[in-house]
């Protein structure tokens, strides 16, 4: 049990085995937000760092697909994870969900797999 919310970060696909298609990305994205309700309705705040990354790249002229991509998807999520108390890791091959998951680890925070492992603050928000 926790006495405060944590900020916790849902890792998972969102590039990874798309080829660069947008409707693929934008599947990606919807599963990472669906892990975002179950996480507040337990107390805490949800963050995915597509959601700080993607208008980074559009105030840059670019996209997820474009070659500056990687030099701020992957840079964005460790910033965030700098501030971040712990990851919730969703299924599926994710190179940069696997390096969010190793940057936790190595900052000690603990990275869950299912989020009935996360602890429950306070009262839960019923849906």
């Amino acid at each position: 049990m926790t006495d405060k919310p944590l900020l916790i970060l849902i890792a998972g696909p969102y590039r990874s085995g798309t080829g660069g298609d947008p409707a693929a990305m934008a599947a990606n994205l919807e599963r990472l937000e669906a892990a975002a309700w179950p996480v507040f309705a337990a107390g805490h705040l949800p963050v995915i760092g597509e959601w700080i990354a993607l208008p980074v790249l559009r105030s840059a002229g670019a996209g997820p697909a474009d070659p500056l991509a990687d030099e701020v998807l992957y840079p964005t999520a460790e910033r965030l994870l700098a501030r971040c108390d712990a990851v919730l890791r969703l299924p599926g091959e994710s190179v940069g969900a696997d390096q969010d998951v190793a940057f936790a680890r190595r900052r000690g925070l603990p990275v869950y797999h299912d989020v009935a492992e996360i602890p429950v603050l306070g009262r839960q928000v019923e849906a």
